[in-house]
């Protein structure tokens, strides 16, 4: 918590100063949850989510102020592995290199828990290395609640005043019955993440119904959370003053 509150000077920044649009980290859910065969659903679909047409257009639509793009697996609270690091996004080379690199990405052993509340605070971390973007913007995808380390509605509390925007991307369980059981299960951990995961004004839930729709949700993901400045982020101008 103390670390938390100590980051919230150094997010707060004057997007009239800022050098980039907007400032996007995203983590996936890499927890005992996550099977060998769900990973590479979940790590190939964001390669390929960043080379859908839509997605790149958005990406690249303003050049002159580039977004900076980070992605992160977690699982446990003493683990998140970074696997790439803040990277502006100026060309198409640029991001089809990130997408190769990630597609080619190799699972590496991870702790078992699900610590939702720690991936936010070291994606706020992330994130308070960015001050000079318009917006700052964390995703975290996951299958499941928070089992181990900090609450998330306590992070999501320390955060508030920071103007960091958080949006969560939920990902249904796979189930051999399918059907109902599998809705019921999305819808509560929806719920879950709206309570206490997603911050901001303009924070969303995106669901994908197993991993197997995770490429199509994170399409659907990246294209709302790219669709332009976010005018309320820029300062009011009070009259009189220069």
């Amino acid at each position: 918590m103390i670390r938390a509150l100590a980051m919230l000077c150094c997010l707060v920044a004057s997007p009239l100063s800022a050098q980039c649009r907007q400032a996007l980290a995203l983590g996936l859910d890499v927890s005992g949850s996550v099977d060998s065969t769900e990973y590479r659903l979940q790590i190939g679909g964001l390669a390929n989510a960043l080379r859908h047409p839509d997605v790149e257009r958005a990406l690249l639509g303003t050049p002159g102020v580039p977004v900076r793009l980070a992605v992160f697996e977690w699982s446990e609270p003493g683990y998140q592995r970074l696997l790439l690091d803040w990277t502006e996004i100026r060309d198409a080379a640029t991001l089809a290199g990130i997408a190769a690199d990630l597609a080619a990405t190799a699972r590496q052993p991870a702790p078992n828990g699900t610590a939702v509340g720690a991936a936010m605070l070291y994606g706020a971390d992330l994130l308070a290395r960015q001050s000079g973007c318009w917006k700052r913007t964390l995703d975290l995808s996951g299958d499941g609640k928070h089992n181990m380390g900090p609450h998330p509605r306590d992070i999501r509390e320390a955060l508030e005043p920071s103007g960091v925007t958080i949006n969560g991307l939920v990902i249904g369980a796979d189930d051999p019955h399918g059907g109902d059981k599998r809705q019921m299960q999305i819808g509560e951990l929806s719920a879950y993440y709206k309570a206490w995961v997603i911050l901001g004004p303009d924070a969303f839930v995106e669901v994908a119904l197993g991993f197997e729709d995770y490429e199509a949700a994170m399409v659907r993901k990246l294209r709302r959370e790219l669709e332009g400045l976010v005018l309320s982020a820029l300062p009011v101008p009070v009259p009189g003053t220069q």
